[in-house]
């Protein structure tokens, strides 16, 4: 059976830019459509993101595909897989990105141009997209960007392409907060292909704030110039629960900002990954999170965490040439908390040695800024593991760890060891050691501790929503704000 044959069942949110609401919107959607008793699966052809989940293929290997998808199975009460985002870009340098098909890294097509490669890899996001539809009663598939991006028209797959072989019904949501909505939906319809326009089903305004008669009588208006109607407008709302797909986190809408909160400093260094780990801290009461990227901002903080990063390299170099190292071991230094997580273990090493030019430096030994008597070598091939860890003999200021058990995953190319004196606190099942511990400073090659209820009520002392109950809000909203009926007759 091809695609074409199975046109009823599939729900597309487009986007007239990137950060309009796409992958959120399209969560809410897997949340709502598997409440009406559907067997849902999420579906994004190619994804760019440094936030990867570690899942399994359909042939039980593991592999990795974009948080957003992750999230949105989740959502979907279906179990992640690898088919769901088959293409993910993992920007590594400037104009460089890691390319992974079906959840491996294929260094054969990240050196192909984009065109080149784009007729490469369509027959398999096809296929990954023709079985999914076969096995489920409903599709909702995200965009990428623009389906207007007139200068790759040929060679994008990810928009109108993937919506033509779905037979989707397709969305477009679009920023109003940013100004100029009615133009980008307009100039993105215009723009379209004629097969991507017709299939249009409605407009989405996402992020409003004010009066809603004040729209009036701009949606009418557009009906009238494009046939397509406006079918929601969205309110603005920062706190939904789900965490940003890029970038770092709008501090305006960060909990337990007073007087006597638990100051937690993030380190934002350019390549920043897995960053969604970290989602549950901004909504814990009593806690204030901060994106730091200026030693100044780092003052104050009682912990410093560093995350993930997909150029551990790089971003040390950055760090260090701000000063931000100088403050960290200070920090340190006085006792204070300090996290790293994967990338950020790695820089609390002594030394970091990339012989195979995986990070695209020469090879030999960089500093790392000794706070851990660790050494990392970086190897070709990247281990992606799902992890059941547990803590023990942590002290100072994570000794309420100890004995605890969370379930998370490994992502990363470099192999870390001691080189010294220092605690390990961090154990798979089979006691291998995956965190150390010297002093006030800890570092973690393990994922997902902050997703654990039991972490966050041993160092925090409370509890962050839990996503069945973020997936049930998002539900609720699209459900209060879409056209009555509307989303029940969207998959024809």
């Amino acid at each position: 059976m091809t695609s074409t044959q199975r046109l009823a069942r599939a729900v597309m949110v487009l986007g007239t830019t990137s950060g309009a609401g796409k992958s959120w919107l399209a969560t809410a959607l897997c949340r709502w459509y598997a409440r009406q008793g559907l067997k849902v699966a999420p579906f994004k052809a190619q994804n760019m993101s440094n936030n990867a989940r570690v899942v399994l293929s359909p042939d039980g290997r593991i592999g990795e595909i974009g948080s957003a998808q992750y999230f949105q199975a989740l959502a979907a009460n279906a179990s992640p897989e690898v088919r769901m985002n088959p293409v993910l870009l993992k920007p590594e340098r400037d104009g460089d990105s890691q390319f992974v098909l079906l959840g491996q890294v294929d260094e054969a097509l990240g050196r192909m141009s984009w065109h080149e490669r784009s007729a490469a890899v369509w027959p398999r996001v096809l296929a990954a997209l023709d079985e999914l539809k076969a096995e489920n009663d409903l599709l909702v598939i995200e965009g990428a960007g623009s389906p207007a991006e007139i200068n790759l028209e040929h060679s994008d797959y990810v928009n109108v392409r993937t919506g033509a072989a779905a037979g989707a019904a397709c969305l477009l949501v679009t920023d109003i907060d940013r100004g100029g909505a009615f133009a980008h939906l307009y100039g993105t319809h215009q723009l379209m292909p004629a097969e991507g326009r017709a299939l249009l089903r409605g407009f989405v305004l996402n992020k409003f704030r004010g009066d809603a008669g004040l729209l009036e009588p701009g949606p009418e208006r557009l009906q009238q110039l494009t046939g397509v109607p406006t079918v929601a407008v969205l309110p603005m709302w920062r706190d939904h629960g789900l965490p940003e797909e890029d970038g770092v986190y709008d501090e305006r809408s960060d909990s337990g900002a007073g007087p006597g909160a638990l100051r937690i400093a993030v380190v934002a260094y350019p390549h920043i990954s897995n960053l969604d780990e970290l989602q549950a801290l901004r909504r814990l009461p009593g806690l204030h999170l901060r994106w730091a990227r200026t030693a100044a901002e780092l003052e104050g903080a009682h912990w410093i965490v560093l995350p993930g990063s997909k150029n551990t390299l790089a971003d040390l170099e950055w760090l260090r040439v701000r000063g931000l190292d100088a403050v960290i071991a200070a920090h340190a230094a006085s006792d204070g908390a300090v996290l790293g997580l994967c990338g950020g273990l790695q820089m609390l090493g002594h030394t970091l040695r990339d012989p195979h030019r995986v990070a695209g430096v020469d090879a030999g030994a960089a500093r790392g800024l000794a706070l851990l008597p660790l050494a990392t070598v970086f190897e070709r091939h990247k281990l992606l593991l799902r992890t059941r860890a547990r803590f023990t003999n942590p002290s100072l200021a994570f000794a309420a760890l100890s004995g605890l058990q969370f379930d998370g995953y490994e992502i990363h190319q470099g192999r870390t060891t001691a080189t010294g004196p220092c605690t390990p606190v961090l154990h798979n099942s089979g006691g291998d050691d995956l965190g150390w511990q010297c002093g006030s400073v800890m570092g973690l090659y393990v994922h997902g501790m902050f997703e654990s209820a039991d972490v966050l009520k041993a160092l925090f002392g409370a509890r962050a929503p839990r996503l069945d109950e973020v997936f049930d809000g998002l539900a609720d909203f699209v459900d209060r704000h879409f056209e009555p009926g509307f989303l029940q007759g969207l998959p024809r």
